[in-house]
């Protein structure tokens, strides 16, 4: 009795899960295949990234030191890039073979329920999306990720339990508990993994950009008291290196180039680093851009202080953060050695 009603719960969460795809319409191909081009973009300029410090280091070695390194940091990243970029076309063309069906099911509902794009959890990833995408590709994104936590979940704790019952039918009643059990917690923590990894890199560039804030604003200070205006000043840091803050200031750059308010252009920037000491230096430029380069340069020199101040403070907390760590494998590998060194003592007193 208990495996037809566990094999009916599969089936009316296969069901759902079919009826679901069968009800996809254009609208939500469309939606899955701009994201899917947008996470090609994102790979693409990974990669390029990626390719670009390893040149940068390469650079740095000359002679012999230089070929040697060049074992170790040759080759780029270019098939994948073109492959990449072929399948963009081909999405954009309407060629859909590389858009995931296993998505779908959730597009469906995300579309058919709006209260699902209206609920806490949306609004959560949303505000998380708009950090790490911007506004104009944050909504879609944060689609992609609640329609993949509502389709997974359906067709993976179905296949486990269906997979279980198969189990259980053959006598292997361990074997078909464990399935059912560990198949359908696994789904669900898994999907709860897709939903924490957003925090954990938004966590992963904060700290990024915490870390790069010392050199920028040095370098800042350095050029707008040599007497490079603010503007000229802040293009040239952008440039200097392939960074997360830097690439941020590009982007801050590029709408001072496109006419976008100073304001405008700075809030912006502060929205989407979301660090206290972004914050503090676009604030300390906007309120100094009607004054000279005397008073914003003595006011970047103090930030710069205070910025490598609080970087070595930071530095100390880390390493004692990193003791803390190391204590109980250093712990565990004391208590190995003393056994190994008292168990033939003992072996040799025991045979006296």
């Amino acid at each position: 009795m208990l495996l037809y009603i566990i094999l009916a719960l599969a089936s009316i969460f296969a069901a759902v899960w079919l009826g679901l795809l069968m009800t996809v319409t254009a609208e939500d191909w469309a939606t899955a295949a701009y994201n899917k081009v947008l996470d090609n973009r994102l790979e693409v300029d990974r990669l390029r990234l990626k390719d670009a410090k390893k040149r940068a280091q390469l650079a740095q070695y000359t002679g012999v030191s230089a070929k040697v390194m060049k074992l170790f940091l040759s080759g780029n990243n270019e098939k994948k890039i073109a492959a990449l970029e072929r399948s963009s076309e081909q999405l954009q063309a309407g060629n859909l073979k590389n858009v995931i069906a296993f998505d779908m099911p959730g597009y469906v509902v995300l579309r058919k329920h709006p209260a699902f794009g209206k609920g806490s959890l949306f609004k959560a990833l949303l505000v998380k999306h708009i950090e790490l995408y911007g506004r104009k590709h944050a909504v879609n994104k944060t689609r992609q990720l609640m329609a993949r936590m509502v389709s997974y979940p359906l067709i993976g704790v179905a296949a486990s339990l269906a997979i279980g019952v198969i189990a259980l039918g053959m006598g292997n009643v361990m074997g078909g508990l464990v399935v059912m059990g560990v198949g359908s917690l696994l789904v669900l923590v898994l999907t709860y993994a897709a939903y924490d990894e957003v925090s954990d890199r938004l966590n992963k560039r904060h700290d990024a950009i915490s870390r790069q804030f010392p050199n920028v604003v040095s370098k800042l200070a350095l050029l707008v008291t040599s007497g490079m205006i603010m503007e000229r000043a802040w293009k040239e840091t952008a440039f200097s290196q392939e960074l997360e803050l830097y690439q941020e200031m590009r982007k801050t750059a590029d709408e001072l180039d496109n006419l976008v308010s100073p304001e405008v252009a700075y809030s912006n920037f502060i929205s989407r680093c979301n660090t206290k000491e972004a914050a503090k230096l676009a604030s300390a430029i906007m309120q100094n851009l009607t004054k000279g380069n005397f008073e914003i340069g003595v006011l970047l020199k103090e930030m710069a202080r205070e910025a490598w101040l609080e970087r070595r403070h930071t530095a100390k907390r880390d390493a004692e953060k990193a003791n803390s760590k190391l204590m109980i494998p250093t712990m565990m590998l004391f208590l190995a050695i003393l056994v190994m060194l008292m168990v033939p003592v003992a072996m040799n007193l025991s045979g006296f």
